[in-house]
């Protein structure tokens, strides 16, 4: 129970988690991308989503492509940190993390489309 109330266990946390965000968001263009494309799609989500489970979908299917692209970033780091010459894993540990990403960006898009198509088809 005391690991619950440790307020400074969280903050430190937070703390961490907001450094990450930082470096993504200076460092990766890709993210710095995805990210301005949220911040765009996010609100306009909330607005054309037609109750709360709509809405719901419309944003995470973009904060799920965010997610997937700092994990693929971590990969990435943790790849090169072992070593910078080139090797079959390495290079099959950054592709399966850049099918990741694509596979959250085929997915948002797939739910963006199912959910707004029916309101703005004819």
């Amino acid at each position: 129970m005391k690991d619950l109330l440790n307020i400074s266990r969280v903050v430190r946390a937070c703390r961490f988690s907001w450094q990450g965000l930082r470096h993504a968001a200076r460092h990766e263009p890709a993210f710095r991308q995805e990210l301005a494309v949220a911040a765009l799609a996010l609100p306009l989500g909330l607005y054309l989503g037609q109750g709360g489970v709509e809405k719901a979908l419309l944003a995470a299917s973009i904060m799920l492509v965010l997610l997937t692209e700092i994990l693929n970033t971590a990969i990435e780091a943790v790849v090169n940190r072992i070593s910078t010459e080139q090797h079959p894993l390495s290079g099959l540990a950054k592709d399966l993390g850049s099918a990741a990403v694509f596979l959250a960006l085929v997915l948002a898009a797939l739910v963006w489309g199912l959910i707004l198509w029916p309101q703005l088809a004819p």
